[in-house]
């Protein structure tokens, strides 16, 4: 399981650093979209498992999330709060008409919207940075902390752990993974920050990283009460040795907007 990991993480690097060094903030706007779209499916397979993708309530987020993202990439909030109005507005009256011939149809409507916030709003943060200023970096701050976070957690969980940090959402996970996890995102934000952005303030940085670390490990979490409710243990086999991409994104989705603030209001983002 974990050669599986090391070769599917060796597999997607290069491209993915090849995507925000060499591609245009238009290609990483897409690129974000069609990660929304799978994740979404997946999603909507940990929280409505019994319900096909074609129902209504599913493929109206499906249809909402590409121009949901793109809104945000040329700045067109209008739009993007349109969309979010417009949806919730549909997932209303499609739960008033539907109710008497589905109970569960006030369920599905508020996973769908849940889905909309959770994946594309969420993920849209990632296309608000990779369009700010010094852009490409934070990107890769905000990738390689959380990532890093991720390893960190799972040798520090391993090795050390012996305190369980919330049996009942993850049993796996401790306390000693927890802050391995932190150390190493702080300690990976930090490297970047010191060779491609020396002059920001150092205590913003380290206040930066440590949120952005926690928020990870929250959406982590988030995720696994997701799945624990529905009984699930990966949201999908598309990564071989990590499950879904779901699984791999869960805390860049809780991170990214703190990534964005200090990017933009305490680090002179613009």
């Amino acid at each position: 399981m974990l050669l599986k990991r090391w070769i599917t993480a060796l597999c997607l690097t290069p491209f993915i650093v090849w995507l925000i060094l060499m591609g245009s903030g238009d290609h990483f706007a897409l690129f974000v979209a069609a990660v929304s779209l799978v994740a979404l499916w997946e999603y909507f397979g940990i929280v409505l498992p019994r319900t096909p993708k074609t129902h209504p309530d599913i493929l109206a987020v499906f249809a909402a999330s590409p121009p949901l993202i793109w809104s945000v990439h040329i700045s067109r909030f209008d739009i993007a709060a349109g969309l979010m109005t417009l949806t919730v507005l549909l997932f209303g009256a499609a739960s008033i008409a539907g109710f008497k011939k589905d109970a569960e149809v006030g369920k599905k409507a508020a996973f769908g919207l849940l889905g909309i916030v959770y994946v594309s709003l969420f993920l849209s943060w990632a296309v608000l940075i990779r369009d700010g200023r010094d852009g490409i970096v934070w990107i890769f701050i905000l990738a390689v902390s959380v990532f890093a976070g991720d390893t960190g957690a799972y040798y520090a969980g391993t090795r050390l752990g012996r305190r369980p940090l919330c049996p009942f959402v993850s049993p796996k996970k401790t306390v000693e993974g927890a802050i391995g996890g932190l150390a190493a995102t702080v300690c990976a934000g930090s490297a970047i920050k010191f060779f491609f952005l020396p002059a920001l303030p150092w205590g913003a940085v380290i206040l930066a990283l440590v949120l952005t670390g926690v928020f990870a490990q929250a959406g982590d979490l988030f995720e696994s009460v997701l799945k624990r409710a529905s009984g699930i243990k990966d949201s999908g086999k598309i990564l071989p040795g990590h499950g879904g991409l779901l699984d791999r994104i869960d805390g860049i989705l809780f991170a990214a907007p703190v990534v964005c603030f200090f990017q933009r209001f305490l680090a002179g983002g613009g």
